[in-house]
């Protein structure tokens, strides 16, 4: 057997994308489960029709900062990608959770439009310069 790193594997409610089983992330002396397996070993599955359920398979690793700083998580029906909810440090009482994009991924988008715009002024100064202003 191969030592393997397996990303989370998201069961997820068709009807509204709540997660119904995290098989979580595995690495080591693992192996890969089928579905027909994970339907078999997890109680929330077998109770379920396969047809109502989907799945996310996400890699080793894949968003495990969000994973580690939220406190909620579904998948969004129309992208069937995963949302996360994240605590409001300044909210004192439970409130209703607010799904978005993982933040690593918002970050990422943050970085890159900065290098963007860092790259627009750079090429705006160096026309401004060579016009002599």
């Amino acid at each position: 057997m191969n030592i393997l790193q397996i990303g989370h594997k998201l069961y997820f409610d068709r009807v509204n994308g709540n997660v119904l089983v995290d098989t979580g992330e595995r690495s080591g002396f693992v192996r890969e489960t089928t579905q027909e397996e994970d339907f078999a070993a997890y109680e929330a599955l077998a109770e379920r029709v396969p047809d109502t359920v989907g799945c996310l398979q996400l890699e080793y690793g894949q968003y495990s900062r969000d994973f580690a700083e939220c406190n909620s998580y579904r998948v969004n029906l129309d992208t069937l990608e995963l949302e996360f909810s994240y605590p409001d440090p300044g909210e004192t009482e439970p409130t209703e959770p607010v799904y978005r994009k993982p933040l690593s991924i918002e970050v990422d988008e943050l970085k890159a439009s900065d290098i963007e715009n860092k790259q627009a002024i750079a090429e705006l100064t160096m026309m401004i310069a060579a016009d002599g202003r």
